[in-house]
């Protein structure tokens, strides 16, 4: 039974992350079509959806929740979000289609170390554990710490002109900001599992990874216009997987193997790093930010 879950929670997984590339290919586009801003503009998220482009990038992003909250309610959180690293090399895939564009010898060769950095990792690590209820006095420090730094960051970003670091502080926020709504949805679908409706939905953990949920979206489209995927792109996707990683151990006491297992975990780390890097400079990536990207202040 428990491999069987975790098969289902890989499968939900990879599902999800596919619907998210699918998504973020939808949502570039409309967001490169509205005004940009130099802060928070609550006019954003009006602008967009007005975009029938990005309205079916968001009918992609809850399909990708459902199965999202599929794959935590039957696998443990150290498994499911990892494999959201996938979610680039995917988005890349997508995107040659959608837009007919070749992507690149490089480019291959890039999600092939992707895919094999993230294969050493999880195995190295043999994530174990499926805990299903979390006392409130785990939430308050782990919440506190998370909304704490993604403040930082926002505010760090703000104070700093178009280009990398806004991006990179940005996407770093907006990973921190899914790693959290993972968790709580988690806690949410076990909820929903166990209580039904009435449980699901008298639950704080259901309004909270709705809230953060939001915040993750206003977060990423501003990450989207902040400057170039290069520096968001890295931050966002191994941010989400480390920070979801902690809070898998430190509220759910998952388990991963320690010792000498860290070598080729960190390995597996530093390949998915490398790989993630290189894709983001491909030139098909930087044709899903805007076009005058190289002209940004670094």
């Amino acid at each position: 039974m428990a491999t069987l879950n975790i098969t289902l929670s890989v499968v939900f997984a990879l599902c999800a992350a596919s619907s998210n590339a699918v998504a973020t290919v939808l949502q570039r586009k409309a967001a490169l079509t509205v005004p940009r801003s130099q802060g928070f503009r609550a006019g954003l998220m009006l602008d967009l959806l007005r975009q029938p482009v990005w309205l079916a990038g968001i009918l992609a992003v809850i399909a990708a929740a459902v199965c999202q909250a599929l794959a935590l309610v039957t696998g443990p959180l150290t498994v499911v979000q990892p494999l959201f690293v996938l979610e680039l090399p995917l988005t890349l895939i997508v995107a040659s289609l959608l837009m007919r564009r070749h992507l690149a010898r490089n480019g291959w060769l890039a999600v092939a170390v992707v895919v094999a950095g993230l294969g050493v990792a999880l195995a190295a690590a043999s994530p174990t554990g499926n805990r299903t209820h979390v006392e409130l006095d785990r939430w308050i420090p782990a919440l506190a710490v998370c909304a704490g730094i993604v403040t930082a960051l926002t505010l760090a970003a703000f104070r700093r002109p178009e280009g990398r670091a806004r991006a990179a502080c940005l996407g770093a926020a907006t990973a921190i900001s899914y790693a959290v709504t993972a968790a709580l949805m988690k806690a949410s679908t076990h909820i929903l599992d166990e209580q039904g409706l009435v449980g699901f939905f008298s639950a704080w953990q259901t309004y909270g990874f709705a809230a953060t949920g939001v915040c993750a979206l206003f977060l990423l489209e501003h990450a989207m216009q902040a400057g170039p995927l290069v520096a968001s792109q890295p931050a966002l996707t191994l941010g989400d997987a480390l920070v979801s990683l902690a809070l898998g151990i430190t509220l759910y006491e998952e388990e991963v193997r320690s010792g000498w297992w860290l070598l080729p975990q960190l390995f597996g780390v530093a390949l998915i790093a490398a790989g993630v890097l290189a894709l983001s400079r491909i030139p098909l990536t930087r044709s899903l930010v805007a076009p005058d990207e190289e002209s940004r202040t670094m």
